[in-house]
């Protein structure tokens, strides 16, 4: 499959890895649907593709609502007549450990509560499948070629305090094998699914955070930086135009070093 004349959807596109993958495949002459919960950020993303000679339309939604998802799906095929790649970058955090206990007694002081877990869940986990799912659709329906793309993490191999947010990148890190599976059992050979799992990203999460305690991060990774959104987009696009990679989930993190199994 071939980036030129392609027509994406980028979930999470109005910043971070989303906007840096919209941008990318727009570069390479794909047409693009920027799709977030932020107008302000679509609004700015969809300008700037234009001023660089682009094609795209920004849709708003929030991706863990079915009325939301087949809403970017019809406005993509509306826009643009067909869909062939997915990329499921819409996530969160919400970070916390399951239990705080009282430093004088010992005893449990405060728990996660689903105000920290449900969210978690509904945008990286319930959104990512909605998303591929009718991406999927489309794709079958339409005869298009097409490639599916889960966003999932390092902390897939698992955080402390980060319950939540780990679970919900293990699962995404999973998706592939199961869905290609299925696609396998159902005869559907048209679509790919693949999954990407960056390290230490240089997000506005990260590079707005305290610097020592960035520095103290960066110990751990061989290259000694972040990576930037445009290496993880780069990947993307080689997942693209390479039909044999599929389901399966690919790192990268610069060379992210663990202790135990447990990211550091």
């Amino acid at each position: 499959m071939k980036m030129k004349d392609s027509v994406a959807i980028v979930t999470g596109g109005g910043n971070g890895i989303g906007e840096a993958v919209a941008k990318y495949f727009v570069r390479n002459g794909a047409k693009v649907a920027v799709v977030d919960i932020a107008q302000a950020n679509i609004d700015r993303v969809v300008k700037e593709i234009k001023a660089m000679g682009g094609e795209a339309i920004g849709v708003q939604a929030n991706v863990s609502n079915e009325a939301d998802t087949a809403k970017f799906i019809k406005a993509t095929l509306d826009a643009f007549g067909k869909l062939n790649i997915v990329v499921a970058c819409a996530g969160i955090i919400r970070d916390g450990t399951m239990l705080s206990l009282d430093k004088e007694t010992g005893k449990v002081s405060k728990k996660m509560g689903l105000d920290k877990w449900q969210p978690v869940i509904d945008i990286n986990l319930t959104g990512t499948f909605l998303t591929l799912r009718d991406g999927a659709e489309a794709m079958v329906n339409g005869g298009w070629e097409g490639l599916l793309v889960t966003i999932s993490s390092v902390n897939k191999a698992g955080q402390v305090g980060q319950l939540n947010y780990s679970s919900t990148k293990v699962a995404d890190a999973l998706m592939p094998k199961i869905i290609v599976g299925e696609f396998q059992m159902r005869g559907i050979r048209n679509i790919r699914c693949v999954g990407i799992a960056p390290g230490y990203a240089a997000t506005p999460m990260l590079t707005g955070m305290n610097q020592e305690a960035l520095k103290g991060l960066l110990r751990d990774v061989h290259i000694g930086r972040l990576v930037q959104p445009e290496e993880i987009a780069s990947l993307i696009g080689h997942c693209v135009e390479n039909g044999a990679i599929n389901a399966t989930t690919l790192e990268i993190t610069g060379g992210l070093c663990y202790e135990h199994g447990i990211a550091k």
